[in-house]
């Protein structure tokens, strides 16, 4: 039905692909591997939605990448439709967010937070492109990790702490610490707001 409303499934694919990951960057390649829709369909909704000014379009090392424009007008609205579950940002019920949690992260420890920067947003000012805090198992976290590095085609630069930790390092202001904050970020779990608390 949404395809409907919408005007194609291609279009609706990659609506939810861009709201989905709002800090993230795709090239064509990418995004046609990850909708799993052929490339001439793929490079004509993204004129489409460029014409639009839904996204934007950003040549780097001679490949030209797209990205949700977040100053669009109907962002806020089209976010509401296509974007990541509320309790993946975790902002969410209580409820909701062990259920995502459970289904998503179970294996790799408790979890407090995983972060996307780096070459994951594009944001070489970064030290890495994964964060990860909470009590994890170093085994299945190199396994996730290994996964995200066969999705995406690069070498993943990550860390995983413990929270007091990371806590720690906040408050006496560890530069690398402070380099991740300031750093372009996608949140995909954030169970206690870890990165909007001061």
């Amino acid at each position: 039905m949404i395809e409907q409303l919408f005007g194609s499934k291609t279009r609706v694919k990659l609506l939810k692909l861009f709201y989905g990951n709002p800090n993230r960057a795709f090239y064509v390649r990418e995004i046609t591997r990850k909708i799993d829709e052929q490339i001439n369909s793929v490079r004509r909704e993204l004129s489409n939605l460029l014409s639009i000014g839904i996204i934007t379009s950003d040549n780097n090392n001679n490949k030209l990448y797209y990205e949700i424009n977040q100053k669009y007008e109907y962002y806020d609205s089209l976010l509401t439709i296509f974007g990541a579950p509320k309790s993946m940002s975790g902002k969410g019920n209580k409820e909701s967010d062990s259920l995502e949690e459970d289904d998503e992260y179970r294996a790799l420890g408790h979890v407090e937070l995983i972060a996307y920067s780096g070459q994951l947003t594009r944001d070489l000012t970064a030290p890495i492109d994964v964060l990860i805090i909470g009590n994890v198992n170093k085994n299945a976290v190199e396994k996730y990790i290994s996964g995200l590095e066969t999705d995406e085609g690069i070498e993943i630069r990550y860390t995983a702490m413990r929270l007091d930790e990371f806590n720690y390092r906040r408050q006496i202001h560890d530069k690398f610490i402070i380099q991740i904050l300031n750093a372009k970020k996608q949140i995909l779990f954030d169970k206690k707001d870890i990165l909007t608390t001061s």
